[in-house]
């Protein structure tokens, strides 16, 4: 079955953890859709690299969280919040890529 994750999360966003770090939360709205989105491993560190244009070794943790059923990903951040050159203080707005993503389950 091929899926846009647009259509079966129910929250994609982005935040800072900290000045130095992004954290990227998906919250999917069935926990069967989580389960499989889970078992076929595709939300991994190297497509989170891949999506930012960043080295594997800077996708720090993506945390599978059942309770919620969601997915949490932590990225170190290319400049430090607020920092020369940093373009978004909060971190809100950096979700995007996640929003064009598809795959099959």
């Amino acid at each position: 079955m091929h899926v846009r994750l647009i259509d079966i999360a129910e929250v994609i966003r982005s935040k800072n953890a900290g000045p130095y770090e992004l954290t990227l939360d998906i919250i999917f709205k069935e926990p069967e859709m989580f389960e499989r989105v889970c078992e076929a491993d595709v939300l991994n560190k190297a497509l989170f690299a891949k999506l930012y244009g960043v080295d594997e070794s800077k996708v720090l943790d993506v945390i599978y969280f059942t309770p919620a059923k969601a997915i949490k990903a932590t990225l170190i951040r290319p400049y430090p919040s607020g920092n020369r050159g940093e373009s978004d203080v909060y971190g809100a707005q950096q979700h995007g890529p996640l929003l064009d993503i598809a795959f099959d389950l």
